[in-house]
């Protein structure tokens, strides 16, 4: 199979502005056209990590979702990050895979983060998405999901793995970034496959700070990327001869309970 080039956007958000944070996406977008296939935004790209849902949240035919529509396809390139979606009377945080022609998935982050209280104001998916592009099975997920590891566990059928790559977009702050490295980690070393985490910088409208701290990982858990602090526009290739390699010479995964999602 092909290799997969990704791109991971770091950068401080404006707070609850939408105009500057799209403008500033888009110089980032702009600069990766035709040297990428995925760019991954952080979570609430939009907005910032916000509790003002009602006042905030589009619909899926809203001005957000247009602009990852148009830039997808004027840049050929896949965009995915998750933003304020309302939709039945619910408020979702709600990550979008969008492709250049126009057609996209959608995942509705699981997990609410009821410290910062997340559950009053959103409500939560109950299907998980895993996308395809060249050959490579991308799982999505939203931040706090990255703490449950059950929802994250691969599963295996007669076609072998369920997914190759594991992605979290999150405003997971500096505070508790040792937690964000070692379960990034750990993703990556249980389900045998490549773990990427893109979190935003800087501090937002509640004095919280957040160190980046962006990572890949590969399926042996050896950090291939990380950026603390700073903002950045990162590319690599991951290789899909190592991933199958790996996964043929320690195969762990034989070993694997069997188990259903309850939901």
């Amino acid at each position: 199979m092909s290799p997969l080039t990704v791109s991971l956007v770091q950068t401080p958000l404006h707070w609850e502005d939408k105009t500057a944070n799209l403008a500033q996406f888009d110089a980032a977008l702009s600069s990766l056209a035709g040297k990428t296939q995925v760019v991954i935004l952080p979570e609430m790209f939009s907005t910032g990590f916000s509790m003002k849902a009602s006042a905030l949240a589009e619909t899926m035919d809203g001005p957000t979702v247009a602009w990852m529509r148009d830039r997808a396809a004027a840049h050929r390139l896949i965009i995915t990050g998750s933003l304020i979606i309302e939709e039945g009377g619910h408020y979702y945080n709600r990550l979008i895979w969008m492709l250049p022609n126009g057609q996209y998935g959608v995942y509705d982050k699981r997990h609410r983060f009821a410290y910062a209280g997340e559950d009053d104001h959103y409500t939560a998916g109950s299907k998980r998405f895993i996308a395809s592009v060249n050959g490579w099975r991308i799982n999505l997920q939203v931040c706090y999901d990255l703490r449950f590891p059950v929802w994250a566990r691969q599963q295996f059928d007669d076609d072998g793995f369920e997914y190759d790559v594991l992605v979290y977009v999150a405003n997971w702050p500096e505070r508790r970034s040792t937690a964000w490295k070692a379960l990034l980690q750990a993703r990556a070393v249980e389900n045998q496959c490549y773990v990427i985490g893109v979190n935003r910088t800087g501090e937002d409208g509640n004095g919280i700070y957040h160190s980046g701290d962006s990572r890949v990982i590969d399926p042996l858990g050896e950090v291939l990327y990380e950026k603390a602090h700073d903002a950045d526009v990162f590319t690599i290739t991951l290789d899909r001869t190592h991933l199958a390699t790996v996964r043929e010479k320690l195969p762990f995964w034989k070993d694997a309970d069997d188990f259903q999602l309850l939901l």
